[in-house]
């Protein structure tokens, strides 16, 4: 069940006002949206974009906006644009959208005073809001009140019908009838009227439309409230989820995961030679992964043997041993990413391993964040929240990193040629990171080392023509202020440098 998009005590005048304004505002911004992103590369025009939706909902607001306010809905406008104005991203992105869903709320009055339960209210938002502008649309059109706007719009579109028709046939007879008007009939050119008909424009309308709608008129779900807590407390404690149950598994797991520990100490840190047959690498890339979902299923256990007011969180001695358990799983977080960076020493850079990398060092900090829940004495919905502002904060950092450079970077300084060990530069895989990894390949091309091994198989001809296709689409691409990101030009200022110009 949903509650009304405009609180029932307002007058229906209020409610009219309201949704007029906001359907103003959503055509103005799809006509923002088409003359900055329709056929153009996206670019600084996402964070206008951002900052005109942020524009749209202050002016729609419902409450009466204070100078305190409005202040710090530009300051959060800023923040949330920063990503996109650095570059273009997904990241960026989910960002910015997490911030006007925070300006909306805050703004109509649904903005929770308690932070445990933001991030649920944000979930609930984030998942009506693709539906609500056809839930809204039916309801408008279906407005029983005799000075509904549903009503008003069918009663002018009805009104309408007759004399745009007729005069679309009057016109068409005086045609047939009179060659003047046939010729100037003749002269419109009907393609300026075609290009509003394309797929790919009407798709970024009703993209815009579907993601500023929800914005503008929020709307929350209204259901019994899920507690985390209180599923979890459900369990038995009997035999299964017992104090002596969750002791002996404690216990059990501990040693476990002791043995697991001393050897990551003996070889990951402490250096011993491994068994023959089997290299750092292959130790390293077998534990990596499985390490990462033996700490997930860590975390779950201790999240339902330490529930609140359940045998294992009244026990001290069950509690120190969660405190040592979380300790080996934090340890062997560690160990991993410690794994994926032996590995990577000897199989180099890529995007999915920077990705399994911060995933690990999410996992940590979420199994840190489940001992400070028990230590704190929190509940499962602030841990909820704390993995969340762990999570948002993480994905607003990626924003401003271009990972292409940092591959393309290390992947020459720890190359064969370069360092002396490893593996080949592979040239296919750097010049599919973009742009952006020409500084990189540059600092390859004129290394003395390289230009003294010509005969090798990234001869310079073959670095040359990399490095073409590397900048073929920056140096193709047309000038265009929408498409401007401080990573770009950052790139411009770069390739402009005396000596790098003149590299083929």
């Amino acid at each position: 069940m949903t509650e009304t998009t405009i609180s029932v005590s307002a007058p229906p005048s209020s409610r009219l006002r309201h949704a007029g304004r906001a359907i103003a505002a959503t055509l103005a911004l799809i006509t923002v949206a088409d003359l900055l992103l329709f056929r153009h590369e996206p670019g600084l025009s996402l964070a206008i974009l951002v900052a005109a939706i942020a524009t749209g909902i202050v002016v729609t607001a419902t409450r009466k906006i204070t100078f305190k306010s409005l202040v710090a809905a530009i300051v959060l406008t800023m923040i949330a644009a920063l990503p996109l104005v650095e570059a273009p991203s997904i990241p960026g992105a989910l960002c910015a959208m997490v911030a006007l869903s925070i300006l909306s709320l805050t703004l109509s009055g649904r903005l929770p005073a308690r932070f445990t339960t933001l991030p649920g209210k944000l979930f609930g938002f984030a998942l009506l809001a693709p539906f609500r502008w056809l839930e809204d649309g039916v309801q408008l059109l279906a407005s029983q009140s005799g000075t509904g706007i549903g009503r008003s719009i069918i009663r002018q579109v009805v009104i309408w019908l007759v004399p745009v028709g007729c005069a679309l046939v009057f016109v068409w007879l005086f045609s047939s009838a009179n060659p003047l008007i046939e010729t100037v009939l003749a002269k419109l050119d009907p393609s300026f009227l075609a290009q509003f008909g394309n797929p790919a424009r009407i798709m970024l309308w009703m993209i815009v439309a579907i993601v500023v709608w929800p914005l503008l008129i929020p709307r929350l779900f209204q259901k019994r409230r899920f507690k985390a807590d209180a599923a979890i407390s459900t369990l038995p404690d009997g035999l299964l989820f017992g104090s002596a149950a969750i002791l002996r598994s404690l216990i059990v797991f501990n040693a476990i995961f002791a043995v697991q520990t001393a050897l990551d100490l003996i070889y990951l840190w402490g250096g011993v030679a491994l068994p023959e047959g089997m290299t750092f690498a292959d130790y390293a890339h077998r534990g990596a992964y499985p390490l990462i979902a033996t700490a997930l299923l860590a975390g779950a256990f201790v999240l339902a043997a330490m529930r609140r007011g359940g045998a294992g969180e009244r026990n001290k001695v069950i509690r120190w041993l969660v405190y040592a358990w979380i300790a080996q799983n934090i340890m062997l977080c560690v160990s991993s990413l410690l794994r994926l960076d032996l590995y990577v020493d000897v199989y180099s850079l890529t995007e999915l391993r920077i990705a399994a990398g911060i995933w690990m060092a999410l996992v940590a900090v979420g199994l840190a964040l489940i001992l400070a829940r028990i230590a704190l004495r929190q509940n499962n919905a602030w841990l909820v929240a704390a993995n969340c502002v762990a999570l948002l904060a993480t994905l607003y950092a990626c924003a401003f990193v271009d990972f292409s450079a940092v591959i393309a970077d290390f992947n020459v300084s720890h190359s064969a040629e370069m360092a002396g060990e490893g593996e080949a530069l592979d040239l296919v895989y750097l010049s599919s990171l973009g742009p952006t990894a020409l500084p990189a390949l540059d600092r390859y091309i004129t290394d003395p080392k390289i230009a003294a091994n010509g005969d090798s198989d990234n001869s310079y001809d073959m670095l040359a023509y990399y490095r073409r296709e590397l900048r073929k689409p920056f140096a193709l691409r047309e000038p265009d202020w929408r498409a401007w990101s401080f990573r770009n030009w950052r790139l411009e200022q770069y390739l402009e440098r005396p000596g790098i110009a003149d590299l083929p």
